[in-house]
């Protein structure tokens, strides 16, 4: 048993060698001056101001600011992305009529739309929101779209057998049959949202974690842009993380082909 875990263990431990090396690197270059310290804070120094931070609700408030705006986003993303997937793959006006649509969409730079968005709707929180939403709206579609077309058209004809009308097989045959390809649009969609909210919040925000890296750039504060830098890097990972946990319960019937 004790050899087992040891040997379990030893990938996790050499996987975390290369992160320890690196921060101390860092420190050590940062500490001889190597990195002078208005071009790169030591990682001490990010640690301590990221306690500071967290000590005067510097960092959880503006933190929560963002989390709102990703998730408003997101939410509206996911949902349109859902409603038009299943519209254009189950009919077929409808695929003429959205899929050209969303295929021009995908080739529009979505960042080239900030100026557009910051005209149609000003510079509050309603650009910012809808930046995400554009961005997050196509890998979920894409991924339903395909996913639909994968479902084997056996079930659906045998739930039509049983007297299953369009609502009833759209929730319960399609979308359990594509849920594993929404799943990986999901995943993209949540990615792409953190990546949209960096630039999001660079248009005029006065709170969340861009409205820190701007002061902290105007004032020279590397330690601050780091925290924050840090902060969307475990924001994409707990989203990752939470998209992982719902597929593992919620595609448990699917067949491991590794195992722990």
């Amino acid at each position: 048993m004790t050899r087992a875990r040891s040997t379990l263990l030893s990938p996790l431990r050499s996987r975390w060698l290369s992160p320890v090396l690196f921060l101390l690197a860092w420190e050590l270059a940062s500490r001889t001056g190597l990195i002078p310290a208005h071009t790169l804070a030591a990682p001490s120094t990010v640690l301590v101001t990221m306690l500071q931070m967290i000590r005067s609700g510097e960092l959880p408030a503006n933190l929560l600011v963002s989390f709102w705006r990703v998730a408003l986003g997101l939410g509206i993303g996911v949902s349109l992305g859902v409603v038009l997937g299943i519209l254009a793959r189950l009919s077929r006006r409808g695929d003429a009529l959205i899929d050209p649509l969303m295929q021009i969409k995908r080739t529009i730079p979505v960042v080239a739309l900030a100026p557009l968005f910051i005209v149609w709707f000003g510079i509050g929180e309603t650009p910012k929101v809808a930046l995400i939403a554009f961005a997050t709206l196509f890998p979920v579609y894409l991924n339903l779209y395909n996913g639909i077309r994968g479902v084997d058209r056996r079930l659906v004809d045998a739930a039509r057998s049983f007297g299953l009308d369009q609502r009833q097989l759209i929730v319960h045959v399609i979308l359990p049959g594509a849920l594993p390809s929404l799943l990986v649009g999901l995943r993209y969609a949540l990615t792409i949202s953190i990546v949209m909210l960096v630039i999001a919040e660079q248009i005029n925000a006065s709170a969340g974690l861009g409205f820190l890296v701007n002061n902290a750039r105007d004032f020279m504060r590397t330690d601050i842009i780091v925290v924050c830098l840090m902060v969307y890097a475990l924001l994409g990972l707990a989203a990752d993380t939470l998209i992982r946990t719902v597929e593992d319960r919620a595609l448990a019937w699917r067949p491991k082909l590794v195992e722990a």
